[in-house]
């Protein structure tokens, strides 16, 4: 069945698909990014293909590879006929495929993602904004040439009005993409937030629950321990002074 859709769209675009394959039993057809959104709008529209289905949008990066960084990949299923395929092109550093918000209402969030992580827009998009990471980061952690240790300015924990989040939900939502600041959390710090990538139900830890905060602790308690034990000798010092 999916090996009809290529068909079709080979017969209908003709030498406007560059590739197809059905290694693994994926059937997939490549076209340019200027026919991104066409042939998009055609499986979504022709009556022998319906691919009403819209499951899920892509990127994946390739730093080294010269002609295009970036496959963006696109997967529908047509929940009449069942037939599955994943379209693909080429995206270089900076350019802008069309948007597909407009053919599946579903692809506005994961373009989205795909700005977010990436950043690669797309034009026509009604809302191009980050959908996981804050406003203020810098950067888009899914490229290869990311830094795995960069860590990003922490951001005052943002009260949001008009949203129920139910427990554990809070403060500490979600995982960091950079190391938690524990020592400021532990002195203190406690309104302050790791960027986070998303929120993960029913796992939130506690400090307490944390090694390296626990370390983290002793050595901020050892630390306290010593400035108070120098602060009294220094007092002790002063009054041995002013008694003679």
């Amino acid at each position: 069945m999916s090996q009809a859709v290529v068909e079709r769209l080979t017969a209908h675009f003709g030498e406007r698909v560059l590739e197809t394959s059905d290694a693994f039993g994926d059937h997939e057809v490549v076209v340019a990014i200027k026919d991104w959104a066409e042939v998009a709008q055609f499986m979504k529209d022709d009556s022998d293909l319906q691919m009403d289905h819209f499951i899920d949008l892509t990127a994946v990066d390739y730093p080294e590879r010269e002609s295009s960084r970036f496959d963006l990949l696109l997967m529908t299923r047509s929940s009449v006929t069942g037939a599955r395929i994943r379209l693909r092109t080429y995206v270089k550093d900076g350019e802008e495929p069309g948007t597909l918000s407009g053919i599946w209402s579903g692809a506005n969030w994961a373009e989205r993602e795909v700005w977010d992580m990436f950043g690669i827009k797309f034009n026509g998009h009604p809302d191009m904004r980050r959908i996981l990471l804050y406003d203020e980061f810098v950067g888009h952690p899914l490229r290869k040439d990311y830094p795995i240790d960069k860590a990003q300015p922490l951001v005052p924990y943002r009260e949001v009005s008009d949203i129920d989040k139910l427990p554990p939900f809070g403060i500490e939502e979600g995982q960091p993409f950079a190391r938690i600041d524990w020592e400021s959390r532990l002195a203190g710090g406690d309104n302050q937030v790791s960027p986070a990538i998303g929120v993960q139900q029913g796992q939130r830890r506690t400090l307490s629950d944390s090694e390296a905060a626990q370390q983290i602790q002793a050595r901020i308690k050892a630390r306290m321990a010593q400035e108070s034990a120098e602060g009294e000798a220094s007092e002790d010092s002063a009054e041995e002074g002013s008694g003679q």
